[in-house]
């Protein structure tokens, strides 16, 4: 299942622009307790989609749980950060960050 843009929403994309939110979300598997970092403008459809097994890479984790997540005004921010998470491959820096 593919999520599509609507092409209304790319011909308002100029004025919708400051009201958008990206989001940097750690997810948990409850079912292998690992963890999965990535970042969306919609959280609650990509938390359904991990959650549906289309995605190849969470789809052995289900079911996911949101364990923590990052506001940011834009996408590049949020990729920079996104980035900086995974960068430490390191469960024990994503458990003190869900913990502070």
């Amino acid at each position: 299942m593919a999520f599509k843009r609507s092409p209304v929403r790319s011909r308002l994309a100029p004025q919708l622009c400051t009201i958008f939110m990206f989001i940097v979300y750690i997810l948990k598997s409850i079912h292998n307790k690992k963890f999965y970092v990535g970042q969306t403008s919609n959280l609650e459809r990509r938390l359904l989609y991990h959650n549906s097994g289309y995605s190849k890479a969470t789809k052995n984790g289900i079911p996911w749980e949101l364990v923590h997540s990052e506001v940011f005004t834009n996408r590049s921010e949020a990729v920079r950060r996104e980035k900086e998470i995974k960068n430490y491959k390191s469960k024990i820096y994503i458990e003190k960050l869900i913990c502070a």
